[in-house]
């Protein structure tokens, strides 16, 4: 298996934590997976969690490591990752992709038939609710609404295009935190100046937001960029 890859481990207990049970089964699973192939791990992370609760701060913490060097995460088992829907949606919305080592398909087979479930059951609910408006239209409800003004439309657009500016801002700024770790450990091993800074990144192989390796000016855009 080849690439950068982000390992994810999770028992269930303190006590399997404690004693290993499990943790090293999982452990085993994912060196045979990578075995033979050049594949580089930036980084491993065990968590020990209830599969039921999604706030997990070490998943939350590969996954920043994830999108920083652009890398995979990758776990032995799926039910190590959720057991609803709900996770494994914030889980797409990361923009991560993940491998279960019981399942390789997951990520493109799994994951997008809990999506195609959600999606036909709001079909559904729509289908349901034009019944619902052509009942009451047959009842003699007063169906329909005022036409849009131009005025109202350009507000709408107005509202749309400060959305759009507002969704890339947050965009920048989930990048740069995820980058600032990585930062802060260049800054304590005595990088000092915007160049060197970004000469750490490179040597590291993270890749910079848009692709392609790190100068000056784009260290100084994440700096101000987590400073706002």
């Amino acid at each position: 298996m080849d690439g950068k890859f982000v390992t994810y481990i999770r028992v269930s207990t303190q006590k399997q934590g404690r004693s290993g049970l499990g943790l090293e089964a999982q452990q085993e699973a994912v060196w045979e997976y990578l075995n033979g192939g050049r594949h580089k791990i930036v980084g491993e992370f065990v968590e020990v969690e209830s599969g039921k609760r999604n706030d997990r701060p070490q998943l939350a913490k590969a996954l920043q490591l994830c999108r920083a060097h652009k890398a995979q995460l990758l776990v032995a088992k799926l039910d190590r990752l959720a057991r609803n829907v709900a996770f494994i949606s914030k889980l797409m919305e990361a923009d991560v992709k993940f491998v279960a080592i019981d399942l390789p398909e997951a990520n493109n087979l799994t994951v997008h038939v809990m999506a195609a479930m959600a999606e036909y059951e709001a079909k559904a609910i729509s289908e349901r609710t034009k019944v619902a408006l052509a009942a009451a239209k047959k009842r003699g409800v007063a169906l329909g609404g005022r036409r849009v003004s131009r005025k109202r439309w350009d507000e709408h657009a107005a509202k749309g295009r400060a959305e759009g500016r507002l969704a890339r801002s947050r965009t920048a700024a989930a990048w740069a935190k995820d980058v600032m770790p990585v930062i802060e450990g260049l800054r304590e091993e005595g990088a000092v100046t915007l160049r060197e800074i970004a000469a750490g990144l490179n040597e590291r192989g993270i890749e910079a937001r848009r692709g392609g390796e790190w100068n000056s000016v784009q260290v100084m855009r994440v700096l101000k960029t987590a400073q706002e």
